[in-house]
């Protein structure tokens, strides 16, 4: 057993769960624990040398649970079916317009920034919370690695950018906010659409989820077509 690996995922629990406390407490965005812990944690591994491999050896288990996670998402869509059949047609067309505009300009920007094929295909996979963006980027060719630090980096600054967006886009309807903000940020933005408004929260829940499964259908065609023909 290597004891610095064990450290580190020591402190990593420790540290969620002291963050979260905090986090309760004080909400702000930069206290989240999906922002603060790896923060943290990043700033400790630089300090004592620390690979991003030796960290993994007893936190791999921490990304596996992001499988079971995704599992777990089917709750939210089988609560709130009643939402989804009411407001069908609105849902899915923010999801696929959404995800088309996520995937088309990941490759632009990649195609600006001269990035790699693994590079490229995980960024245009990052559109969507972590655990699909996960599934779909083992199905295209990108790194698991990169797409989650992509995705965390998408999370984020829509959390931090939601409230200036949607006020200079002067949304009124909770509904088309929620759904911004789950289709944009997910996870960052949903747990931000709860904060703002419950209705706002469900909503985001919801187009968070559907536009993961939408992706992990249909994502692999679509970034196929849009590398092949732009």
């Amino acid at each position: 057993m290597n004891m610095i690996a064990m450290l580190c995922f020591v402190l990593t629990i420790v540290g969620y769960i002291l963050t979260k406390r905090l986090y309760r407490k004080f909400p702000y965005i930069l206290l989240s624990p999906a922002l603060f812990v790896p923060f943290l944690l990043i700033i400790f591994m630089v300090v004592f040398h620390i690979s991003y491999d030796t960290y993994m050896q007893e936190s791999h288990w921490i990304v596996w649970m992001l499988g079971p996670a995704t599992v777990a998402f089917a709750i939210p869509i089988f609560e709130y079916r009643q939402v989804i059949k009411q407001h069908a047609i609105s849902i899915g067309l923010g999801i696929v317009i959404g995800m088309l505009a996520g995937v088309m300009s990941a490759f632009y920007l990649a195609k600006l920034f001269q990035f790699d094929q693994e590079t490229s295909y995980s960024l245009m996979a990052r559109s969507i919370s972590t655990p699909f963006a996960m599934e779909l980027t083992s199905h295209i060719g990108g790194s698991v690695e990169l797409v989650i630090l992509f995705t965390m980096i998408t999370g984020i600054a829509g959390g931090v950018l939601a409230d200036f967006v949607l006020l200079s886009l002067k949304l009124n309807s909770r509904f088309a906010q929620g759904a911004a903000l789950g289709n944009s940020a997910h996870g960052f933005g949903t747990s931000k659409a709860f904060m703002r408004h419950k209705e706002e929260g469900v909503v985001a829940c919801l187009s968070m989820v559907l536009a993961g499964v939408f992706m992990v259908l249909f994502g692999p065609t679509i970034i196929s077509i849009v590398v092949t023909y732009l």
